[in-house]
């Protein structure tokens, strides 16, 4: 049998870190933990680091670094601990490494996964912010240096597995009429304020917010599910993942989330993949390409699945899924704008400075101002800069009125 391939987890005290963990936990002799990176959860990280025994660990705050030290010192343990954005990225980027997991959440895993993709390595893509902040850099730079992205967010993976063999191997890289696909179909749940009053919005707490009726998700990730800003994200990532055109993405209600997304043909087929809303499905699919793994997630049991629903979103009640979309095709800069802007608005959202819907006023005025203070985005500095201006401008906004 050949070695088990090494990989290196950037993220992995999320819950797609863990989700991955437990994946690679029932399959010892395929998989081997070289890295595991984090932000700042020390406790997390410890006992990660008792189960899997990686070669090397990274936190990004060097106060969280200095912590881990003395508390794998005291377990014995004799793992090193490297701090900072530049550690994160050599990790990924390492010759010892075969496949990097990109899950760490927002603008923060851009860097590193990059490093990752520069270094031509299988990329395992659930951070969706390095493509919506650097779409063609991105891509351009996985094609140069032949690294093969493998999408982990559901939607994306299904529609995925749900193309052609031939799209598969060059996914990003064709025409998607050239293999007869009309269009994609994005599905999303809407979150759990599908059904609220639209007058009651405004009311809605962090709790609420985070109170997803499917997924198990982290705080960020969660708010944006409620304001369908992260299926706006998706929407950006699929642009740049499968090559479409606006008129080729759709996107779907589908509140059970058993359809994950579909692919519709031009001979009328549509080619869809369900599942329990469970990431280990994704992540195993993608951590065992072109193969299949045993994932640890029970088989869809189609007697208790009961109805599937289908609707339009509202664009009343998510505002920011209209402007993500509406800023997917007006270029790069508003796409960065949109991300940063978003992530301090949620950012303040969670800590009880705004209203929820204040998260989309707060992105429309960010996205307002940007085309007049930022020029063309061609460069990863340039990306870098564009987002550091638009956290500017959120804070700004924020201040003015709240």
């Amino acid at each position: 049998m050949s070695r088990p391939q090494r990989i290196t987890l950037l993220g992995a005290t999320g819950s797609i870190g863990l989700s991955t963990l437990d994946v690679i936990s029932r399959h010892p002799s395929r998989y081997s933990v070289f890295a595991l990176t984090a932000c700042s959860n020390v406790q997390g990280m410890l006992a990660l680091a008792q189960k899997f025994q990686p070669e090397v660990i990274v936190m990004s705050l060097p106060a969280a670094a200095a912590e881990l030290r003395l508390a794998l010192a005291a377990q014995q343990l004799n793992i090193p601990v490297e701090e900072g954005e530049a550690a994160l990225a050599s990790v990924a980027a390492a010759n010892e490494v075969d496949v990097v997991m990109a899950a760490i959440v927002g603008a923060a895993g851009l860097l590193p996964t990059l490093a990752a993709v520069k270094a031509g390595k299988r990329v395992l893509l659930a951070n969706k912010e390095a493509l919506v902040m650097s779409g063609q850099i991105f891509m351009d730079a996985a094609k140069e240096h032949h690294a093969q992205v493998l999408p982990v967010d559901s939607e994306h993976n299904a529609i995925f597995q749900a193309l052609p063999d031939q799209v598969q191997q060059q996914a990003g890289q064709v025409a998607l009429e050239h293999y007869g696909i009309h269009k994609i179909l994005l599905t999303g749940s809407g979150g759990p304020f599908l059904s609220l009053p639209l007058t009651e919005l405004a009311k809605q707490t962090p709790a609420a917010a985070c109170a997803h009726p499917n997924w198990s998700m982290g705080q960020k990730i969660s708010v944006d599910s409620a304001t369908m800003l992260n299926k706006g994200l998706e929407y950006i990532e699929a642009r740049w993942l499968f090559n479409c055109r606006p008129e080729q993405i759709e996107v779907v209600i589908h509140p059970q989330s058993v359809i994950h997304s579909m692919v519709q043909y031009l001979d009328g087929s549509v080619i869809a993949q369900l599942g329990a809303p469970d990431m280990r499905t994704p992540i195993a699919h993608v951590l065992s390409y072109p193969n299949r793994i045993e994932s640890g997630v029970a088989p869809l049991d189609f007697m208790q699945v009961g109805q599937l629903s289908f609707a339009a979103p509202e664009a009343e009640r998510f505002p920011c899924l209209q402007l993500a979309m509406d800023a997917c095709w007006e270029g790069q800069a508003a796409t960065t704008a949109l991300n940063a802007a978003n992530e301090v608005a949620v950012a303040r959202f969670l800590a009880g400075i705004i209203p929820f819907t204040g998260i989309a006023e707060v992105c429309a005025e960010v996205l307002s101002r940007t085309g007049a203070v930022i020029g063309p985005v061609t460069s990863l500095e340039a990306v870098l800069a564009c987002d550091q201006a638009a956290r500017e401008q959120a804070q700004s906004v924020i201040r003015q009125r709240w």
